[in-house]
């Protein structure tokens, strides 16, 4: 077994960190395996309990890890990547989906889009006017994990069958709306975990998300779609790439 050396420079807490990440890559703690006790680590190293409090609390927020209420903390999966340079946004799209049953579908409703500003920016909505929306919610999940949670608004004006449609997974487009996205913008940037959305993704309500937005437009022009994706930042990792 290895020790900690309590008189070396590097502090305790980070060399129990250094030794939990040691057996998680050496396969000695799996995915999903529950960790030793905060009491069985201080027995096991002859170390405080603030010390590994400190090792464990680190390595949560950092993604190795995660908490689990009245049952302990667990080993977390690899974070997934997405890859920017192959990010078109249409990748959470309901209108782009050829199959709409891939998608977990937590509900559908329709809301006007003044109750929310974002949308009505998006489509340039006046502000005397309403048009209502669908608002399709779903989860994306990876295996065990639940990766990201997305919202799907769709102007029911243009497609005005788009429940049932999802209801009854059917291709949305397929022969029946001429309005087929060709076009999108999308804005990331990071946000805290609220309590609806910690419960859908497994998170304590605070922890960091990536909230990516997407507008898509028809050849034309006309705004069809607006996506708000959030993806748990300790599951998700952006990769960059360009060429000159």
């Amino acid at each position: 077994m290895v020790a900690i050396n309590k008189y070396s420079n590097v502090p305790l807490y980070c060399q129990l960190k250094n030794l939990i990440l040691e057996k998680i890559e050496n396969g000695d703690f799996e995915v999903d395996q529950k960790i030793p006790s905060e009491q069985d680590f201080c027995e096991q190293y002859n170390i405080s309990r603030p010390t590994v409090r400190q090792a464990i609390n680190e390595l949560t927020s950092s993604g190795q890890l995660y908490k689990m209420k009245g049952k302990g903390t667990f080993v977390a999966a690899q974070k997934t990547h997405i890859s920017v340079k192959d990010y078109t946004g249409f990748t959470d799209s309901i209108l782009d989906s050829k199959n709409p049953s891939e998608k977990n579908i937590i509900s559908t409703e329709t809301v006007t889009g003044q109750e929310l500003s974002e949308i009505a920016e998006a489509f340039n909505l006046r502000n005397d006017g309403k048009t209502d929306f669908a608002a399709i919610t779903y989860t994306n999940p990876l295996g065990k994990d639940m990766v990201s949670l997305s919202i799907s608004y769709i102007p029911l004006s243009l497609f005005p069958e788009v429940i049932e449609d999802i209801q009854t997974n059917k291709d949305v487009l397929r022969g029946k709306y001429p309005l087929i996205p060709s076009s999108t913008k999308s804005t990331l940037d990071i946000i805290s975990t609220d309590q609806v959305e910690a419960v859908y993704l497994k998170l304590q309500p605070g922890q960091p998300l990536i909230r990516i937005r997407n507008i898509l437009y028809s050849k034309s022009g006309q705004p069809v779609e607006y996506i708000i994706t959030k993806y748990r930042a300790d599951k998700t990792r952006l990769q960059f790439e360009n060429h000159k």
